[in-house]
C-alpha cells in the first residue's frame, strides 16, 4: 500500500475515535497502528504488502492490550459509582406491617410488593427503610 493511504486511514481512525464516534479508545490504537505503518514506508522501508499488514495488525493489537485502559482511564477518567434501584431509601407506609408480612404499595408511581424483612413491626403512617430490592418486592425494615 502507499505511506499516503496509512497515513489517511489512521487520520480517519483518529478523528473518528476522538470527534464522532465512542468506541471506547479502540479506534485511537488502530489509527495509531496505520500512522505509524505509513510512517515506516514514508521514511524509505521498502516493505511488502503483507508485512505491512502484518506490521500494522501486530501494532494495533499489542497497543490494545497493554495501552488501551491505562490511557483510556487517564484521559477519560473513571466515572462515579452510580446508585441503581431504591434500596436504601425511604418512603412512609399507609399501614401496619408486622415482621415477615407483606403488602401492596406504590412507590414512585408503581406498584410494588413490600415485606417487612425486619424483626420489629412497622406501624401505620411510620418512615420504613427499603433495605433491597428482591425481584418485584421491597424488603423494608423499620426506621429508627
Amino acid at each position: 500500500m502507499y505511506w499516503w493511504a496509512w497515513i489517511a486511514v489512521g487520520a480517519i481512525l483518529f478523528g473518528a475515535e476522538l470527534a464522532f464516534v465512542d468506541a471506547q479508545f479502540y479506534l485511537v490504537f488502530v489509527g495509531a497502528a496505520a500512522l505509524i505503518t505509513g510512517s515506516l514506508r514514508l521514511l524509505g522501508f521498502d516493505l511488502a504488502v503483507w508485512l505491512q499488514w502484518l506490521i500494522f495488525a501486530t501494532l494495533a493489537v499489542i497497543s490494545m492490550l497493554f495501552f488501551r485502559r491505562r490511557i483510556y482511564e487517564r484521559m477519560r477518567g473513571s466515572l462515579p459509582a452510580m446508585r441503581t434501584g431504591p434500596a436504601g431509601e425511604t418512603l412512609t407506609l399507609g399501614l401496619e406491617l408486622q415482621p415477615g408480612e407483606s403488602c401492596r404499595l406504590e412507590y414512585r408511581g408503581s406498584s410494588w410488593s413490600a415485606l417487612n424483612d425486619g424483626a420489629v413491626a412497622i406501624a401505620a403512617g411510620a418512615r420504613a427503610r427499603i433495605a433491597r430490592v428482591d425481584g418485584l418486592t421491597l424488603m423494608l425494615h423499620a426506621e429508627p
